[in-house]
């Protein structure tokens, strides 16, 4: 069993994720698999930090021609291919390994990379505005004046990058098992459904 969680900044996906992860005892990813990936790659955790969830102008045509293989090689596809692609195509791999074990992951199109897997259970979170707002300042420590300009403009980074990985749309209910507006229910909440509709499934 997979669980990926999609969701729009400040509506707490990460906090849910984490405890939901914690009350299942199974794996949870998200920063982490950044150090994976460099781990796996050779690349520095600071250049995956840079460009996380990130996304280029370019198209993706490499997973097609199977270029991932090649990411590190000087020669072939992968090389021609913008840094947020080749960064891409190795964290996409590093997904597909984690995904042998239990484990939630966070962002990263991983509902994406995983589609081919039946036993994966996609999620979106989401919340109103002024409830992220005040999640951003309370949580992430954002100057109140800031939070807002400071909110759009990650949510528009994630669905640039959801967009362009994938053939998708970021927040797009048909793209998700089960939407969740957590501004609603809370951290402990989420976790409850998200148990129950599990349950409903047959997965635990």
């Amino acid at each position: 069993m997979v669980i990926t969680i999609s969701r729009q900044f400040g509506s707490g996906g990460r906090a849910i994720g984490k405890a939901l992860a914690e009350d299942l005892r199974i794996l949870y990813y998200d920063k982490e698999l950044i150090n994976l990936a460099a781990k796996e790659s050779g690349i520095s955790p600071e250049l995956f930090e840079k460009y996380d969830e990130t996304a280029t102008s370019s198209l993706l045509y490499s997973l097609s021609l199977g270029a991932s293989a090649g990411v590190n090689s000087e020669m072939g596809v992968a090389s021609q291919l913008p840094i947020n692609d080749r960064l891409f195509l190795i964290q996409h791999d590093v997904i597909r390994k984690v995904a042998q074990l239990p484990c939630v992951i966070v962002g990263r199109c991983a509902d994406y990379v995983l589609a081919d897997r039946k036993d994966c259970v996609n999620l979106f979170i989401y919340a109103d505005l002024n409830k992220r707002l005040k999640y951003a300042v309370d949580v992430h420590k954002i100057g109140k004046d800031k939070a807002e300009s400071y909110l759009r403009k990650r949510d528009k980074a994630r669905a640039n990058y959801y967009n362009h990985f994938s053939d998708r749309q970021w927040g797009k209910p048909e793209n998700y098992h089960l939407c969740i507006n957590s501004g609603e229910l809370g951290v402990s909440r989420c976790v409850e459904l998200i148990e129950f509709f599990l349950r409903q499934r047959g997965m635990i």
